[in-house]
């Protein structure tokens, strides 16, 4: 039995008993007395739990100072050892990623906890931020009005204006629109909401917000089916209205070895094949996400179906021998 669930246990064990002795809670627990010493005055010194030891009844209780003393909860004790690690790491990244702090300074307080529950098994908070280091690249700046702005807007379900850079376009149009999700993907968060110009579902670029205003408007809501179908069907960000297709992908050998644990999509078919390389089959709606990630493997990778994105690729790779035209010497 691992240690936070000794924890969990002995919490039921006092609740469920007036009192309990040393001898029963060993037995029940399969363990020391020096371990359970040990417990005992962790839970009471280091979690706040109110064990004290009853001369009268020789046993462990819970001390409650009146009846209206509320029960006592363990803080995450129901996570493993490297579950809490796991939440700790968490919370540094998103004081590195988010751009204004607002989520940061909400998760500080559960920060602080469980770094004193770790420090109680010998992994001190500094460690994380000094052994775990994070690169980011293509990370695109965040207007730290907006995001704040949108973050509320989305969890108090607020529709909220806003003017909005479109770059394929090279046009700025003010928007109404309903959020639904923010959506942090390859280091750049996207807000997925119900735009009320286009009367439909849209993805929003965050750095291309230039500015927003809050409404009192409730926002629209939009059944949580009809957006994962909207958004999850295609490939990465970019989605739509647009039937499926299925892009097969052959990998040569040497790059098999890498693109075989990788995930392309939640959808993905993968198999080697009998010369070792390695053919992937990934939904999508629209190509432009997927051709860039087909292109940056260049010569390592074919597109064997459908005709059109093959016809699509081979384009993109001639534009760019193009441009590296031979040289005399």
């Amino acid at each position: 039995m691992e240690r936070t669930e000794r924890f969990y246990r002995i919490q039921q064990l006092l609740e469920a008993r007036r009192s309990i002795n040393s001898q029963d809670l060993q037995d029940e627990l399969e363990i020391s007395r020096a371990t359970l010493n040990r417990d005992i005055q962790y839970l009471r010194d280091r979690l706040g739990m109110p064990i004290v030891w009853d001369a009268d009844l020789k046993g462990y209780r819970l001390e409650r100072r009146s009846k209206s003393d509320q029960r006592f909860h363990l803080p995450g004790m129901w996570l493993t050892e490297a579950e809490l690690s796991g939440i700790v790491s968490l919370t540094e990244l998103v004081g590195r990623f988010d751009p204004s702090g607002v989520l940061g300074k909400h998760v500080s307080p559960l920060r602080d906890r469980l770094g004193a529950i770790l420090a109680g098994i010998g992994i001190t908070p500094g460690e994380f931020s000094k052994r775990m280091k994070v690169l980011s690249s293509g990370t695109r700046e965040v207007g730290h009005a907006c995001f704040p702005a949108l973050a509320h807007a989305t969890l108090t379900r607020r529709r909220v204006v806003i003017d909005y850079y479109t770059r394929s376009t090279n046009e700025q149009r003010r928007r109404e629109v309903s959020p639904q999700k923010l959506v942090f993907y390859r280091q750049n968060w996207y807000l997925d909401a119900w735009c009320h110009f286009r009367e439909g579902l849209r993805s929003f670029a965050l750095d291309c917000v230039l500015e927003t205003e809050q409404t009192e408007t409730p926002a629209q809501e939009v059944a949580e089916d009809a957006l994962s179908d909207f958004f999850s069907k295609g490939y990465g960000i970019f989605s739509g209205d647009h039937p499926v297709q299925w892009a097969v992908l052959r990998f040569s050998p040497v790059r098999a070895r890498w693109v075989a644990r990788e995930r392309w999509h939640s959808q993905q078919q993968g198999e080697f094949t009998t010369l070792g390389e390695f053919t992937l089959k990934v939904p999508y709606t629209m190509d432009e996400e997927l051709i860039g990630d087909i292109m940056r493997h260049g010569a390592e990778v074919e597109v064997i179906s459908p005709p059109e994105l093959r016809a699509k690729v081979r384009e993109a790779h001639l534009v760019a021998g193009h441009r590296y035209p031979p040289t005399s010497d």
